[in-house]
């Protein structure tokens, strides 16, 4: 049983989450980070970066430097009851996570001789100037076009882990060559290039603690043998909304998701299980680890 709290009435806050991927010897690989043991939320987990919509975020001064318009990127989240600043905002949290938490700029010059100095880019950016003032500071603007929607998860009442409620977009994006990705020793305490399968493994193993949406993220990513093949699927589908519905088995917390038969949406979202059960210290489908990848 989760002894999270039950958080009735509280407003899930708008987040932004971008999977990083990069093609490698061993097949696809996606960035992971920890999350430092110190923090309220999700303590010491592997998550992918990201972090909730600053008000900055869909300030005008941002919207100026997008490289497309914000009605392209709301029709880009197919989400009917989101307006175009908050879909521009959700883009420009993401890109600006990317930056702020592991150094990856997702940016093109807006000015001829511009360069993409990330490093620069992240000083400045943490030392407190605001996201646009960095990227205009540099001559940049935001690559949105980088970023393909590809998921929305929305944390239940009563979340097994979290402590706080997120409606999180989560975007699948390439690694921008030639950057050097890392973790900021600030929330973050450790970084992870690994293939989706690996990664799951290690779960498994209990070399790292990852969340439901992480777990069956990992297990829809595995899927693919490629970055381009990856951003294809997510170009060809609406980003589908994933509410968790926990409830008790016999003693076992379970969380299912769309498709399953105790989740009030019929149709299925994601590929694999559509149910995940709570065992000692692991999330993990009913008929075992191989199942996430049936």
């Amino acid at each position: 049983m989760s002894n999270s709290p039950i958080l009735t009435g509280q407003r899930p806050r708008d987040a932004a989450t971008v999977v990083l991927l990069r093609d490698s010897p061993r097949g696809l690989q996606t960035l992971l980070l920890r999350r430092d043991t110190r923090l309220a939320n999700m303590a010491g987990m592997y998550v992918f970066p990201g972090g909730k919509l600053d008000a900055a975020d869909r300030s005008a001064s941002s919207a100026a430097l997008l490289d497309q318009p914000p009605q392209a990127l709301q029709a880009s989240l197919a989400e009917p009851g989101t307006d175009a600043a908050t879909a521009a905002g959700l883009h420009v949290a993401a890109l600006r996570e990317a930056l702020e938490e592991c150094g990856m700029l997702l940016a093109e010059p807006a000015r001829a001789g511009a360069q993409l100095d990330a490093p620069r880019a992240r000083h400045l950016l943490h030392d407190g100037m605001a996201f646009a003032d960095v990227l205009g500071a540099l001559g940049l603007r935001m690559a949105t076009r980088a970023l393909v929607p590809w998921s929305r998860w929305i944390t239940p009442e009563a979340p097994a882990i979290a402590t706080r409620r997120f409606d999180a977009r989560f975007f699948i994006a390439e690694a921008p060559a030639h950057q050097h990705a890392m973790h900021d020793n600030e929330e973050t305490t450790a970084s992870l290039w690994v293939t989706p399968r690996a990664a799951l493994e290690r779960y498994r193993d209990d070399a790292i603690e990852l969340a439901p949406p992480q777990i069956m993220s990992l297990a829809h990513l595995s899927r693919y043998a490629s970055v381009a093949a990856a951003l294809a699927a997510a170009r060809q589908r609406h980003p589908p909304t994933i509410q968790p519905e926990p409830f008790d088995e016999g003693g076992v917390l379970v969380h299912c998701y769309p498709g399953d038969p105790q989740h009030p949406v019929h149709e299925r979202a994601l590929p694999g299980p559509t149910r995940l059960c709570r065992r000692e210290r692991h999330f993990l489908p009913a008929d075992g680890f191989e199942a996430l990848f049936a």
